[in-house]
Protein backbone atom coordinates (compact mmCIF):
# COMPACT_ATOMS: atom_id res chain seq x y z
CA UNK A 1 0.00 0.00 0.00
CA UNK A 2 1.32 3.41 -0.95
CA UNK A 3 1.18 5.87 1.90
CA UNK A 4 2.14 9.50 2.03
CA UNK A 5 4.95 8.63 4.46
CA UNK A 6 6.43 6.00 2.12
CA UNK A 7 6.32 8.32 -0.88
CA UNK A 8 7.93 11.18 0.97
CA UNK A 9 10.61 8.84 2.31
CA UNK A 10 11.23 7.52 -1.20
CA UNK A 11 11.57 11.02 -2.60
CA UNK A 12 14.18 12.08 -0.07
CA UNK A 13 11.87 13.51 2.56
CA UNK A 14 10.62 16.42 0.48
CA UNK A 15 8.16 17.36 3.20
CA UNK A 16 11.15 18.53 5.23
CA UNK A 17 11.66 21.21 2.60
CA UNK A 18 8.39 22.98 3.42
CA UNK A 19 8.99 26.72 3.51
CA UNK A 20 6.23 27.83 5.83
CA UNK A 21 5.49 26.48 9.27
CA UNK A 22 3.12 27.66 11.92
CA UNK A 23 5.25 27.48 15.05
CA UNK A 24 8.85 27.67 16.19
CA UNK A 25 8.57 24.13 17.55
CA UNK A 26 7.59 22.85 14.10
CA UNK A 27 10.69 24.48 12.60
CA UNK A 28 13.02 22.12 14.46
CA UNK A 29 15.26 24.97 15.61
CA UNK A 30 17.75 22.57 17.20
CA UNK A 31 18.19 20.39 14.12
CA UNK A 32 17.75 22.84 11.26
CA UNK A 33 14.88 20.76 9.87
CA UNK A 34 11.59 22.29 8.85
CA UNK A 35 8.48 20.15 9.33
CA UNK A 36 5.07 21.26 8.17
CA UNK A 37 2.55 19.15 10.04
CA UNK A 38 -0.24 17.43 8.13
CA UNK A 39 -3.39 19.51 8.44
CA UNK A 40 -1.53 22.67 9.46
CA UNK A 41 -2.27 24.37 6.12
CA UNK A 42 -5.75 24.86 4.69
CA UNK A 43 -6.76 23.11 1.49
CA UNK A 44 -6.99 25.37 -1.53
CA UNK A 45 -9.32 25.10 -4.48
CA UNK A 46 -7.56 24.81 -7.85
CA UNK A 47 -8.19 28.11 -9.68
CA UNK A 48 -10.65 27.94 -12.61
CA UNK A 49 -8.15 29.58 -14.98
CA UNK A 50 -5.78 26.61 -14.51
CA UNK A 51 -8.19 23.71 -13.94
CA UNK A 52 -11.48 22.29 -15.21
CA UNK A 53 -13.73 20.70 -12.59
CA UNK A 54 -13.23 20.29 -8.85
CA UNK A 55 -9.55 20.26 -7.86
CA UNK A 56 -8.03 20.58 -4.38
CA UNK A 57 -4.41 21.38 -3.52
CA UNK A 58 -3.09 20.28 -0.12
CA UNK A 59 0.25 20.50 1.67
CA UNK A 60 1.97 22.90 -0.70
CA UNK A 61 5.72 23.07 -0.15
CA UNK A 62 8.59 25.14 -1.46
CA UNK A 63 12.24 24.80 -0.56
CA UNK A 64 14.07 27.78 0.87
CA UNK A 65 16.86 29.22 -1.30
CA UNK A 66 19.10 27.95 -2.67
CA UNK A 67 16.69 25.02 -3.16
CA UNK A 68 14.34 25.33 -6.14
CA UNK A 69 11.97 22.41 -5.48
CA UNK A 70 8.30 22.80 -4.69
CA UNK A 71 5.02 21.01 -5.08
CA UNK A 72 1.93 19.73 -3.38
CA UNK A 73 -0.70 17.02 -3.18
CA UNK A 74 -3.36 17.55 -5.84
CA UNK A 75 -6.75 15.79 -5.83
CA UNK A 76 -8.96 15.74 -8.94
CA UNK A 77 -12.64 14.76 -8.78
CA UNK A 78 -13.92 12.65 -11.73
CA UNK A 79 -13.65 14.67 -14.95
CA UNK A 80 -11.35 17.30 -13.41
CA UNK A 81 -8.05 18.17 -15.06
CA UNK A 82 -5.37 20.78 -15.52
CA UNK A 83 -5.18 23.22 -18.41
CA UNK A 84 -2.39 22.63 -20.93
CA UNK A 85 0.87 23.76 -19.36
CA UNK A 86 4.67 23.39 -19.35
CA UNK A 87 7.35 23.41 -16.67
CA UNK A 88 10.71 25.10 -17.33
CA UNK A 89 12.66 22.36 -15.51
CA UNK A 90 10.16 19.50 -15.88
CA UNK A 91 7.77 17.90 -13.41
CA UNK A 92 7.44 14.63 -11.52
CA UNK A 93 4.01 13.21 -10.65
CA UNK A 94 3.60 10.39 -8.13
CA UNK A 95 0.10 8.93 -8.28
CA UNK A 96 -1.16 8.02 -4.80
CA UNK A 97 -4.86 7.21 -5.31
CA UNK A 98 -7.50 6.66 -7.99
CA UNK A 99 -7.07 6.58 -11.74
CA UNK A 100 -6.03 9.40 -14.02
CA UNK A 101 -4.81 10.41 -17.41
CA UNK A 102 -1.77 12.33 -18.58
CA UNK A 103 -1.15 13.50 -22.12
CA UNK A 104 1.68 15.25 -23.89
CA UNK A 105 0.65 17.42 -26.83
CA UNK A 106 2.66 15.15 -29.12
CA UNK A 107 1.38 11.82 -27.81
CA UNK A 108 -1.61 9.71 -26.84
CA UNK A 109 -3.48 9.98 -23.55
CA UNK A 110 -1.95 7.56 -21.02
CA UNK A 111 -3.67 6.00 -18.00
CA UNK A 112 -1.95 6.47 -14.63
CA UNK A 113 -2.60 4.54 -11.40
CA UNK A 114 -1.39 4.46 -7.78
CA UNK A 115 2.35 3.85 -7.60
CA UNK A 116 3.02 5.22 -11.09
CA UNK A 117 5.73 7.88 -11.33
CA UNK A 118 5.48 10.21 -14.33
CA UNK A 119 8.37 12.38 -15.52
CA UNK A 120 7.40 15.28 -17.78
CA UNK A 121 10.45 16.82 -19.50
CA UNK A 122 11.18 20.57 -19.44
CA UNK A 123 9.05 22.56 -21.87
CA UNK A 124 6.76 19.60 -22.68
CA UNK A 125 3.18 20.85 -23.21
CA UNK A 126 0.87 18.49 -21.34
CA UNK A 127 -2.17 18.06 -19.08
CA UNK A 128 -3.13 15.59 -16.36
CA UNK A 129 -6.17 14.81 -14.25
CA UNK A 130 -8.80 12.28 -13.25
CA UNK A 131 -10.59 9.92 -15.61
CA UNK A 132 -14.19 10.72 -16.49
CA UNK A 133 -15.53 8.30 -13.86
CA UNK A 134 -12.83 8.03 -11.16
CA UNK A 135 -10.99 10.64 -9.12
CA UNK A 136 -7.20 10.76 -8.81
CA UNK A 137 -4.63 12.14 -6.38
CA UNK A 138 -0.96 12.76 -7.10
CA UNK A 139 2.02 14.48 -5.58
CA UNK A 140 3.36 17.06 -8.02
CA UNK A 141 7.02 18.10 -7.75
CA UNK A 142 8.81 20.70 -9.87
CA UNK A 143 11.72 23.11 -9.70
CA UNK A 144 11.68 26.84 -10.26
CA UNK A 145 13.72 28.58 -12.93
CA UNK A 146 14.03 32.30 -12.26
CA UNK A 147 11.24 31.91 -9.68
CA UNK A 148 8.79 30.24 -12.10
CA UNK A 149 7.65 26.59 -11.95
CA UNK A 150 4.83 26.53 -14.53
CA UNK A 151 3.55 28.28 -17.65
CA UNK A 152 -0.24 27.91 -17.90
CA UNK A 153 -1.90 27.79 -21.32
CA UNK A 154 -5.38 27.14 -22.74
CA UNK A 155 -7.94 24.79 -21.18
CA UNK A 156 -8.16 21.18 -22.38
CA UNK A 157 -11.33 20.99 -24.48
CA UNK A 158 -13.98 18.31 -23.91
CA UNK A 159 -13.05 16.84 -27.30
CA UNK A 160 -9.34 16.60 -26.33
CA UNK A 161 -10.23 15.16 -22.92
CA UNK A 162 -12.57 12.47 -24.31
CA UNK A 163 -10.19 11.26 -27.09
Amino acid sequence: MITRRRILAATGGLAALAAETTSAAAQGTQTGLSITRSGSQPSRKGPAENFTGVVRVDSPFRGAAPARVGGGIVTFEPGARTAWHTHPLGQTLIVTAGHGWVQSESGPKEEIRPGDVVWIPPGNKHWHGATATLGMTHIAISEALDGKTVDWMEQVSEEQYRR
